[in-house]
């Protein structure tokens, strides 16, 4: 059972405070951003309990770290105007819906995790044999579920943590989603919808139910989200109902998978802090054209006269992110036949990075300057959020049985 993402959905996303943002983190993850924010409710959070499952030994380069990334996303255009920017820690909801979930949650679903294991792995320096580093994935659920979110943007390596959220939500909706009286509620629910739209959505869902037609689960669904005079529980009743189910409570979230991230580091590898291969977003000037003057480019070009293949140098990777066509042909054929020097086929590279973030240093440093105006839009996306939180929080506990009046 799951609503699929519609047309003004809810997006849930949120980044970890653990440093300063690199052009990776604006390429990989806040462009998209920009988009979503335009298209559908978003709701980005600063993920300061998540960044301690990793790093509950560094507490301060946390707290010195939010703030300064808050900057960074209104430096690149994320608008608190069209979407909801908040910090995790701030709405306790999330840890009691965690705390919810982690009872009927079986210990193998989060042991099977993909990324477990491989985090242990690459931070073996780490110890990481915690409970908070076995349970984030089921805190990630309760994040996107505390919320309601129908869409999640993420890259195909996090698709595992939708699908357990999905299998969490499908799990709670069983245990708890059948109230007394379900049935007759529900059939109150579709004469709501008026005499023809109520004869569709039962044609489609005897369709769904007795043969199985995803054509008209799909039409049924659209069909309720046009509905305007059905309550929120109401809906829920009657997406249950489609499907032979119980109302749903915590609606499945599907994954928006995003493009992967393009964005080369100075030595050829994703850039990362780890590698230390990046260029801040707020980085001078000066420091910029160093690094991309130093990058290493094809060893086979020892002197400027020996030809080259881009396919071997780094910096042909930044040209496939920061160069037009007629500039990515000069340098394939500059380069292959000694025509231009490495110096030379950098330039455009550092012209362009250099554009790309000079509004975005600018309108950081306004940011800084009026550290008032941040802590205001933090504390304004706050209050949206807990709001959205505590009505899924009142409802969670009255399916459970932890409602005493």
């Amino acid at each position: 059972m799951n609503t699929p993402v519609v047309q003004n959905g809810r997006v849930l996303s949120g980044m970890r405070p653990t440093g300063q943002l690199h052009l990776g983190h604006y390429h990989g993850v806040l462009k998209n951003w920009i988009k979503l924010q335009h298209e559908y409710d978003c709701f980005f959070f600063v993920a300061d309990w998540h960044a301690l499952t990793t790093h509950y030994d560094e507490p301060q380069t946390i707290s010195a770290s939010v703030w300064d990334m808050v900057i960074d996303w209104l430096a690149a255009g994320v608008n608190p105007g069209a979407a909801k920017l908040f910090i995790q820690s701030r709405i306790p909801e999330h840890a009691e819906l965690h705390l919810l979930l982690s009872m009927i949650t079986p210990l193998g679903w989060l042991e099977r995790v993909p990324t477990y294991k491989d985090q242990q792995e690459k931070l073996q320096e780490k110890d990481l044999s915690t409970y908070g580093f076995l349970g984030y994935p089921l805190l990630q659920s309760a994040d996107i579920l505390v919320y309601k979110a129908t869409g999640v943007p993420v890259g195909e390596d996090q698709v595992a943590h939708v699908e357990l959220t999905r299998e969490v939500a499908r799990r709670f909706n069983h245990l708890y989603g059948r109230e007394p009286g379900f049935e007759d509620k529900a059939e109150a629910a579709v004469k709501k919808m008026g005499k023809k739209n109520a004869k569709l959505y039962n044609e489609h869902r005897r369709r769904y139910q007795e043969q199985g037609d995803a054509e008209a689960l799909a039409v049924a669904r659209a069909l309720l989200e046009e509905q305007q005079n059905l309550s929120l529980g109401d809906r829920e009743r009657l997406f249950g109902y489609l499907e032979g189910g119980g109302r749903i409570i915590l609606p499945e979230p599907q994954a928006l998978l995003t493009p992967a991230a393009k964005m080369p580091g100075l030595d050829g590898q994703k850039m990362s802090k780890s590698y230390n291969n990046t260029i801040g977003l707020r980085e001078d000037p000066e420091s910029i054209t160093r690094k991309l003057r130093t990058m290493p480019t094809d060893p086979a070009r020892v002197r400027r006269t020996d030809p080259g293949d881009p396919e071997k140098c780094p910096v042909w990777q930044l040209h496939q992110v920061y160069s037009d066509e007629t500039t990515r042909d000069w340098v394939n054929q500059g380069c292959r036949s000694a025509g231009i020097g490495c110096l030379e086929c950098k330039q455009p590279v550092i012209d362009k990075v250099l554009e790309e973030l000079e509004p975005v240093r600018e309108r950081a440093e306004e940011y800084a300057a009026n550290p008032n105006l941040v802590r205001n839009i933090i504390e304004e996306g706050c209050d949206e959020a807990r709001a959205v939180a505590r009505e899924t929080l009142q409802e969670v506990r009255s399916v459970i049985g932890l409602n005493y009046k």
